[in-house]
């Protein structure tokens, strides 16, 4: 997670969804003594927890192959077996949502993949839908 901590709001990271479609940028801040992700997705701020990163490298590695995005808004269930689905499971490590602003805790799936494709943690498809994401 080194690279991902040089990131700042003066440099963030500037990235695309999956299909192209929406470009937003993602730095490192802190909340409460702990480092976040924070998305900026036009006039929209998303905060992920940024341990999901680790965390979400190691259940990829644990998969083994590929595994579907499913990015879904909070408000949306998640396709079971999904990154979506794992990003609020309480089967993850943090036992539920990486997503830390309620009511903008969704689109895990569509957010922290391309970060992770960034930093050189994944492979990632880039179709126009059901794009999936394995560790390298």
């Amino acid at each position: 997670m080194a690279n991902l901590l040089n990131r700042t709001k003066d440099d963030p990271w500037h990235l695309t969804t999956p299909p192209g479609t929406s470009a937003y940028t993602l730095h490192v801040a802190e909340k409460d003594g702990k480092p976040i992700l924070v998305c900026t997705v036009g006039s929209t701020v998303l905060h992920y927890d940024a341990r999901c990163v680790d965390d979400l490298q190691a259940m990829l590695r644990q998969a083994g192959d590929w595994v579907e995005l499913g990015g879904a808004d909070e408000q949306k269930p998640a396709k079971a077996g999904t990154v979506e689905a794992w990003g609020r499971s309480e089967a993850n490590p943090v036992q539920g949502w990486y997503g830390l602003k309620k009511g903008l805790r969704g689109r895990f799936g569509v957010y922290v993949p391309p970060l992770m494709e960034a930093l050189w943690l994944c492979e990632l498809e880039h179709n126009p839908k059901n794009n999936r994401m394995r560790a390298r």
